[in-house]
């Protein structure tokens, strides 16, 4: 199995960092319309973070927790907390791994699994 990236993506015009991807550079000073790709994960600070009960049907586990991290860069970024003793401020590592499996009951059934941050302790 191929192992997934998460990107950040970097305005060609003025160098501003972007996650997710835009269509259009959010620097108030530019309009550039055209971003490479910069691959995020690694080390990050934790900023802040909450835990889910109420979760969606099909999901077993009584709650997720859900985080907002810094990475060095300066990018902030959301996802999952992939354990439970959890402090404002820790150092996290931030991981891609499947966060859902979508599924789609239809004539013919559609599994899709859908990957984003999980963030694990160093």
């Amino acid at each position: 199995m191929e192992e997934r990236k998460m990107y950040a993506y970097r305005c060609t015009k003025c160098g501003k960092l972007h996650h997710p991807r835009y269509i259009v550079c959010q620097n108030p000073d530019c309009d550039g319309r055209e971003f490479e790709p910069v691959e995020l994960g690694g080390k990050a600070k934790l900023l802040t973070w909450t835990r889910v009960y109420n979760l969606p049907e099909g999901f077993t586990q009584p709650w997720l927790n859900f985080g907002i991290v810094e990475f060095e860069n300066g990018v902030r970024a959301t996802g999952q907390i992939g354990f439970d003793d959890i402090e404002n401020g820790m150092e996290v590592v931030a991981t891609v791994g499947v966060v859902r499996n979508f599924e789609i009951r239809y004539k013919e059934s559609v599994h899709e699994p859908e990957y984003g941050f999980i963030f694990q302790k160093p």
